[in-house]
């Protein structure tokens, strides 16, 4: 899906910025450096009724809030005795309790791998377009899916092998996305996901869960630090995993990558990725989701030189010392389409190669690249 479909831009204005694009180092319209994100206000916990909240707005004047909230429901039962039972107890048969516990012990035994997609409810609203419309239905995907890649939010949001937590992260853009929206949603929802705070668990095993009323000691969806002992003297600390963020790189021509493209180096993109990383061990970086974004320049018409303008009166008659010859309408499709890059502006064709997506990753997982050093800041307003 292309971030847009208009585009207020000439063919002349498309050819020359890329060809500023193009060159080496790029040539920018707001002057920024090829891997320099633009200027952000961020800040958390904002909304005192969600667990966690946090709110992202860039220079440009785009802004997003993301809140998520917390509920608990009854797992789907394991088996009955009239087969499989459906979710929150449809089937209300007579259990088969030695079956049931079986199952229990398996789950509490694995440790890892209780967690559902379904526990996780994704929704974005943006101002003047529909819940089904496809933007937000697409961006609700991408979001969704670099999420669940990373296992270790689902694991967390499991309570027993009958209760769970169900986790509604709600996106609101609150102006009109002035630029393709993703790593602004993706960021703020990184935020909110850092500031997610659950109740903590005083029941044990597969009691009702019950839960500790002092807001002081919730504990975080994301620990801060995780500490383990090999014994009663040494002691390591690991770094805290975080949610994941989603990153929009493009490329213009053979060589330049640039990321965070704004909505006028989006019109002259050759191809654009959405890279979704996460800090893995020892802050190295890992990518858990990746999708191609069709372009919105290959939606926009080739700009002709005035050779081949068929409203011009230089090019609907041809003057030779024999005289005139009028040319047909199929005749200046028949040049334009032999045109052998004389056009003021060609939109791309095809696809990206491999070696091209190759580097636009590497930039982006690389030990201090772009994927850490977005990190990093976050880390800071998180602090």
């Amino acid at each position: 899906m292309a971030p847009s479909t208009t585009i207020p831009l000439s063919p002349a204005e498309l050819s020359y910025l890329h060809t500023s694009l193009s060159q080496q180092p790029p040539i920018r319209p707001d002057g920024r450096a090829p891997t320099q994100f633009r200027p952000l206000v961020a800040e958390t916990d904002i909304l005192p009724s969600a667990n966690g909240s946090a709110r992202i707005c860039f220079a440009d004047g785009t802004e997003a809030v993301v809140g998520v909230k917390a509920e608990v429901e009854p797992s789907p039962t394991t088996t009955t005795s009239h087969g499989v039972a459906g979710e929150e107890g449809a089937d209300r048969g007579v259990r088969n309790q030695s079956d049931e516990s079986g199952a229990r012990d398996a789950m509490a035994a694995e440790g890892t791998g209780q967690g559902r997609n379904a526990w996780l409810d994704l929704a974005i609203e943006v101002p003047g377009m529909r819940d089904d419309d496809a933007l937000p239905v697409f961006l609700a995907a991408m979001l969704t899916e670099a999420l669940l890649a990373e296992r270790g939010l689902k694991d967390r949001l499991y309570i027993n092998a009958r209760f769970h937590w169900r986790l509604y992260v709600d996106i609101l853009l609150l102006s009109l996305p002035l630029s393709y929206p993703l790593p602004l949603l993706s960021l703020t929802t990184h935020l909110a996901l850092l500031s997610t705070r659950l109740p903590a668990l005083v029941s044990e095993k597969d009691e009702d869960p019950l839960f500790n009323d002092d807001w002081e000691a919730a504990t975080h969806l994301y620990p801060r630090s995780t500490s383990t002992s090999t014994n009663n003297q040494n002691k390591t600390t690991k770094a805290p995993q975080k949610p994941p963020v989603t990153l929009l790189v493009m490329s213009v021509g053979a060589s330049t990558i640039l990321f965070d493209p704004t909505r006028e180096e989006l019109a002259v993109a050759d191809a654009v990725l959405a890279v979704s990383v996460v800090a893995g061990e020892a802050g190295a970086m890992k990518v858990v989701a990746l999708r191609t974004i069709d372009p919105p320049s290959r939606l926009t018409s080739a700009g002709v030189p005035n050779a081949l303008n068929s409203t011009s009166t230089a090019t609907s008659t041809s003057t030779s010392a024999a005289g005139s010859q009028s040319l047909s309408a199929a005749d200046v499709l028949a040049l334009r389409e032999k045109d052998q890059g004389q056009s003021v502006w060609r939109p791309p064709r095809g696809g990206v190669s491999r070696q091209l997506v190759a580097r636009m990753i590497k930039c982006v997982v690389e030990k201090g690249g772009v994927g850490e050093e977005v990190m990093e800041g976050l880390g800071g307003v998180e602090v």
